[in-house]
This record gives C-alpha cells, structure tokens and sequence, in this order.
C-alpha cells in the first residue's frame, strides 16, 4: 500500500474509533478476495499487512504430504525441505506467493475498505447520536418528498416524517424549518431510520418544556397532553409549589410563552387546564372554555354527568363534539353533558 492509503487507514482508527484490528480484518478479507478474483485459484491464502511499513504478503498454506494428490493445498515433503522447511509429513507450511504487481490492486482495494469503514462509523456515529434523541424535540428543515414521505435533515442526519405523523392542515415546503418529535431510531441496512412527528403529543409536551423553566426544574408537571392536531390540544397541568401556578407558569407574560407554542404548531388552539385527583372537577376543568355549573360522579359507569347553561352546551361539545371527545381522552371519564336549569330542573342532582 501506499504511504497515504497507510496514512488513511490509520486516521480512520485515530479519528473515527475504528480498531486496528477491524481496520485489518476488512482488508485482509477485501484483499484475499481481490487476490482470488486476479489470479484465481481455490488455494488457502493468508494475507498480513505491515501496519508500519504498508507491505503486504501473501502465503499460500500448503501441507506436506508423500504424494501430492492436489497441487494448489499440497507439498511434497522433498518440495518442502527443498525450500528450507524443516518439517515431518502432516505439517504445514506457508509459501509466499506475492504477484509483483499486486501493490496496485492493493492500493485499490485498501481505498475501498477506507470508503466503506468511514461509511459505516458515519451511520454508527449518526445512530448512537440519535437513539439518544428518542423521546425528544428537535429542529429540522424540510428537505426533499419521496412519494407521500417528507424526508427532514436534522443536522448531518435524514430523518422520515411519513404521512400519519403529518397534519393535514399544515403546509411543508423545502427549506422550512420545523420542530419535530423523535417517534423511533433503529438500525437498518442502510443505515440510521429516524422517524419523526408533527402529530405527537410528545411534541406539545417538547415544546412547553423548552418555553417553561418552571417546567425544567420540576416545579410544574404537565400530567397529560391529548391532541387532534392541527385544530385543538388541551394540556393539563399541576404545581409542586404552591407559590406558582401552573397555568399561569405556561402561559408567560401577556401569554408570551403560549404563543411561542401556538406559533409553532401552526396556529393549534390550546387549552392549559389545572389537573386535579377528583374526577368531578378535573372533568369540569378539562372542558374548558365552557363554563361548567355543575357535576355528577357515577363511579360505577365511570361516567361523569356535567351540567353547564344552555348557552354553553355548543362550546362545551365543541364543533363536531371536539372540546367533549379531548376533554374524555385527557381524563379517561365518560363525559355526559347535560343543560342546566335550577334545582328543581334537574331532581337528579345530588
């Protein structure tokens, strides 16, 4: 090999975290298998390099027998003390059988496995990068679409958004950027697969994080984000400091931290709710912006009837019954809402 392939090789190692032994590995078989495809030839061949010098030999290993039967693994046991050997029959003995011309195709072949090695460090490097990213937010610019797919770079790596992790009112054009949720990391073939979501609720919850500090320091806890994204998510929220309050905490300074949230999920109508251990109110809570008057538990349903003024049923179901269906999912209750009159309206009350 040449000096500057030896000095490649040997940067891969020093810079990529490739052993020695790996580099020499994938050469010695990339070569062997040059050799054979050369000069032919189903002889057992060995192959060592001189990592210092770049030299390269070549060994046919034959064994020593009486009578040689086949050429190309054999040597006669005259053959052998011919050629120095100091051996009994049912030894072996290793030939040099270097072509002259070989530093060449050498020279190529080591390119090769450079092109290769860096190649599979990139996708290894790319991948313990990322799996580390499952679970997280992160930006990216829209790149190019491959049929229904939108492939995202996301710093040197491409990531896949597929179509049921877009939402269908936005608009993606090449070279915008976006904030996205790492759904899944594994390994392929080809590399790294990284998948991506403008859906997941894990993005909401991302993005709230990342504009709240109370948030990050664990003084408020987001305890459940439901979605139908593009349209409506609702985010419930509790303190472990009674001195903050956690809506207040997501919503920022003239509403300066929500917006922030709102602007990226492209104008996403969010309703930050107080969470709380009894059914009842959290229910009451959840179907915000109605204004409920009154609630019923019927823990045996698991259902849980809401009474809110007539004036307020349509906003309490929401259009196409969206506000009522994020209200139950963010709860997990049955909510059964119902029109409130008086006492006297509704006897079974209380």
């Amino acid at each position: 090999m040449k000096t500057n392939i030896l000095r490649a090789l040997k940067q891969i190692e020093r810079e990529k975290g490739i052993g020695k032994e790996a580099l020499s590995e994938a050469l010695q078989t990339a070569m062997l298998s040059a050799y054979r495809k050369k000069f032919g030839g189903n002889q057992n061949i060995k192959i060592e390099i001189d990592w210092h010098t770049g030299n390269i030999h070549i060994y046919t290993i034959k064994e020593v027998v009486e009578n040689v039967s086949d050429p190309r693994v054999e040597i006669s046991l005259e053959d052998a003390r011919r050629l120095g050997y100091n051996v009994i029959v049912g030894d072996t003995v290793e030939i040099e059988v270097t072509p002259k011309d070989f530093g060449r195709i050498a020279a190529q072949t080591a390119r090769q496995v450079i092109v290769q090695k860096l190649q599979e460090a990139e996708k290894e490097s790319i991948y313990e990068e990322f799996v580390n990213l499952k679970g997280e937010v992160v930006s990216g610019r829209i790149h190019r679409f491959e049929n229904r797919n939108i492939i995202v770079l996301i710093g040197r790596a491409e990531a896949v958004l597929p179509p049921r992790e877009q939402i269908l009112t936005e608009v993606y054009k090449v070279g915008e950027y976006f904030k996205f949720y790492v759904v899944d990391v594994r390994k392929t073939p080809r590399g790294p697969k990284i998948i991506v979501s403008r859906t997941h609720p894990g993005l909401v919850r991302g993005l709230f994080e990342m504009e709240v500090p109370e948030i990050q320091d664990g003084i408020v806890e987001i305890r459940g984000v439901v979605r139908e994204p593009g349209f409506r998510t609702k985010v419930s929220v509790a303190s472990l400091n009674r001195d903050v309050e956690p809506i207040g905490a997501c919503i920022g300074n003239k509403g300066s931290r929500i917006t922030n949230v709102i602007n990226e999920l492209r104008g996403e109508k969010i309703d930050v709710i107080m969470w709380s251990e009894e059914p009842g109110e959290y229910v009451a809570n959840a179907l915000s912006p109605a204004k409920v008057e009154k609630v019923k538990v019927i823990e045996d349903e698991h259902t849980v009837m809401v009474y809110v003024d007539k004036s307020q049923i349509s906003l309490a179901i929401g259009k196409d019954g969206q506000n009522a269906r994020l209200a139950a999912r963010l709860t997990g209750w049955k909510v059964d809402i119902k029109p409130y009159e008086t006492e006297e309206d509704n006897p079974d009350e209380g």
